[in-house]
């Protein structure tokens, strides 16, 4: 279908560029005075995505200085001896955060070894205390981790100069990810926004998006923002990945959850991707980097 895009594009790879080149420094900054933070991952079995996932990490680490601590474990790990990695990571005074790469192997209890991360430690900001302290400070970020994407989301449009005060908000997408936690975030009193969740029980999730000013999709759902869905003007954020195959080529790719037809009507959208990927990949950098200087000036 042709369209003609009209909307400004929120490019997330030179935002995450940008908040990298000052990580940097800071983790220069941070070496001089001999503490240079280490990003750790627990990955356990071979699959794909996950390992090119991790790759991405530590490159991402080396970039900034930052030191890559690596916890590689075969599929047929027990929970024991994930448990005893989770512990070695806790116990590592080199590693400063870290993450543990889901999926975890079939019949593996995730919660309960996420619940086993030091919380100090959660480079991703999902564990349940981090998430219990931006429960707790409605009025300002915390001094805690803080979830990676839903930041990476905020610090993107705020950094578009997109004012949030006030607006409405339209999140599609119940994940811990994105859709139950960002709210938390959006809905504090340095922000200011009126949020609503969409999600799979909702009967009519068109009439919310049509009255957002701003549409968060987040449902992993192929292009299935529709033009028709939207207001004129709004702000669209693309979350949602889907691997679908081009009908062309026969090959797989990535699909977002926003149809491209929606740029001729919307004010400004994130690319996927291209958009909310690298800002969640630089927010992750960001909380190892803030705990580590939270250790350094606690000495």
């Amino acid at each position: 279908m042709a369209y003609t895009e009209t909307a400004r594009r929120i490019d997330g790879k030179a935002a995450a560029a940008a908040i990298k080149a000052d990580l940097k420094q800071r983790v220069a900054a941070l070496s001089s005075r001999g503490q240079t933070p280490g990003l750790g991952t627990l990955l356990v079995g071979s699959d794909p995505g996950s390992l090119k996932y991790v790759a991405g990490k530590h490159r991402d680490s080396l970039e900034i200085g930052v030191e890559s601590i690596r916890e590689d474990l075969p599929a047929d790990a027990s929970f024991d001896e994930i448990a005893a990695a989770v512990r070695r990571l806790n116990e590592n005074p080199a590693c400063t955060g870290y993450i543990v790469q889901l999926p975890l192997p079939k019949g593996i209890d995730e919660n309960a070894i996420l619940e086993m991360v030091d919380p100090a430690k959660d480079a991703d900001g999902l564990h349940p205390y981090n998430l219990g302290q931006l429960v707790l400070h409605a009025t300002a970020a915390p001094s805690s981790p803080q979830p990676c994407t839903p930041r990476g989301i905020v610090a993107l449009l705020q950094g578009a100069g997109i004012d949030l005060d006030g607006k409405e908000i339209c999140i599609v997408g119940r994940g811990i990810t994105v859709g139950r936690s960002i709210g938390l975030l959006l809905s504090r009193k340095d922000i200011n926004a009126t949020v609503t969740l969409c999600h799979t029980g909702t009967r009519n999730v068109a009439s919310h998006t049509r009255a957002a000013d701003i549409v968060i999709a987040a449902a992993g759902s192929a292009h299935f923002l529709k033009p028709e869905n939207i207001k004129e003007g709004a702000v669209l954020v693309d979350v949602g990945v889907s691997r679908v195959v081009d009908p062309e080529t026969g090959k797989g790719k990535i699909q977002g959850d926003v149809d491209p037809a929606c740029y001729s009507k919307a004010s400004a959208y994130t690319p996927n991707p291209g958009g909310v990927g690298p800002m969640t990949r630089a927010m992750l950098l960001t909380n190892v980097v803030e705990i580590a200087e939270r250790e350094n000036f606690q000495k």
